[in-house]
């Protein structure tokens, strides 16, 4: 029985696919957040932590928030991630800052 090994190098997200999910995922953050909205104004009527409806809603703003937050937190890490690797590219090339 023989194993194959594979080697594969620089394999990691591009810009663009880095772009789209920050995007969909924004796009769910506000639908979650309209959902949310909504179940709360039809449960309003009756404000206990009794109504499950109202919770649900409830659940759906604070969730919505935490969707946004994280897909914000990825494009901001890949971006950081981006440009250290541009920095040390530049710093391994001998070009400064000023160069650029």
């Amino acid at each position: 029985m023989t194993t194959k090994t594979a080697t594969i190098s620089q394999l990691g997200p591009t810009k663009s696919d880095v772009k789209r999910l920050v995007n969909v995922m924004t796009a769910m953050a506000w639908g979650v957040l309209g959902i949310g909205f909504l179940l709360c104004l039809i449960n309003l009527s009756h404000f206990s932590d009794k109504n499950i409806g109202l919770m649900v809603g409830i659940g759906f703003l604070v969730g919505s928030v935490h969707i946004y937050v994280i897909g914000t937190a990825i494009g901001l890490v890949h971006a950081r991630l981006n440009s250290n690797k541009n920095q040390s590219d530049a710093s391994a090339s001998g070009l400064t800052d000023k160069d650029h």
